[in-house]
């Protein structure tokens, strides 16, 4: 049973990691081609995410079969990464968010946006929900603390159909760049704590 928890713990690892590149890819295209940061915002931070979910297959697959020592050491490198790259992309979607408020660069609608925002939705609560079940299950930290991740990420979403949403039923342009100063502090919040705590999951 402990085995077959562990495997299911691993392969959801796995989907959240394949989704979250899926995702990225969709968004960032689909940001491109209305001129909209908040899809763009919400794209990159679909690849960080992908990366923390990365160190979390890699623990799965790793624990037990290295050394502890060599675990934190390579763990801890990748957790900086994550974190600095969570501050670079804060810094860029602020600073676009701002330019296109300042000089008042509207952006298109986004049918596809809103899509993609509807799917996330609808799949991310799911994924939640196994991924702390399964933790639980398994007395894993580091599983439900990434579910928890997870539920950051709906909320966020939520925050991105809101934005996208306005400006197609209502042309209310400035919704877009609003919703990338919310992903600004998200993005902000999780390199500060990812940095302070020097670690994305503690199995």
């Amino acid at each position: 049973m402990d085995l077959r928890l562990h495997k299911k713990a691993l392969s959801l690892s796995y989907f959240t990691v394949g989704y979250n590149v899926l995702e990225g890819i969709v968004s960032i295209f689909a940001g491109l081609l209305a001129g909209s940061i908040a899809l763009i915002g919400f794209g990159l931070d679909s690849f960080v995410e992908s990366s923390s979910g990365s160190i979390m297959i890699w623990r799965f697959r790793k624990h037990g079969k290295i050394s502890e020592e060599e675990e934190e050491k390579v763990e801890k490198k990748a957790i900086r990464f994550v974190a600095y790259s969570f501050f670079i992309l804060g810094a860029y979607v602020l600073y676009e968010s701002v330019k296109k408020l300042y000089f008042h660069e509207i952006p298109d609608p986004s049918l596809l946006g809103i899509i993609i925002a509807i799917v996330s939705i609808i799949v991310m609560p799911v994924l939640f929900y196994m991924k702390y079940q399964t933790g639980k299950s398994i007395n894993s930290r580091s599983l439900v603390a990434d579910s928890k991740q997870t539920l950051t990420c709906v909320f966020l979403s939520v925050a991105l159909l809101i934005g996208l949403g306005l400006n197609y039923l209502y042309g209310l342009w400035q919704a877009d760049p609003i919703v990338g100063l919310v992903i600004v502090i998200f993005l902000i919040k999780e390199g500060y704590s990812t940095l302070k705590e020097e670690k994305l999951c503690s199995c």
